[in-house]
């Protein structure tokens, strides 16, 4: 089964989201659902295939790491990292549910 044209764009919104996970509560944002949880969304949305479902989580995991490494405390750097993910999720969302109706 080949994957889908915007696979990397999915690939990409998966780090996001893991980033997001760790700098939101990071930086005292209580966000329900939690970013993990709309991680549980996308992947039941989006996989059916295991393996593809593997690298998503990498990718998630892949994220977190990155920024758990750097950050122990909220910076104006977290703060600016975070907002600049939303914005980049938000645009990765809005291009894929328009060019491919997803």
């Amino acid at each position: 089964m080949s994957a889908p044209p915007y696979e990397p764009q999915l690939m990409r919104l998966s780090e996001i989201f893991g980033a997001l996970h760790y700098l939101r509560p990071l930086c005292g944002e209580d966000d329900t659902p939690t970013w993990r949880d709309r991680m549980e969304e996308f992947l039941d949305a989006e996989t059916r295939d295991e393996n593809r479902r593997r690298r998503f989580i990498e990718r998630f995991n892949q994220g977190y790491r990155g920024f758990s490494v750097a950050y122990q405390d909220c910076t104006d750097a977290a703060r600016l990292a975070m907002a600049q993910y939303l914005g980049q999720g938000e645009s990765i969302i809005s291009d894929v549910t328009s060019r491919y109706g997803r």
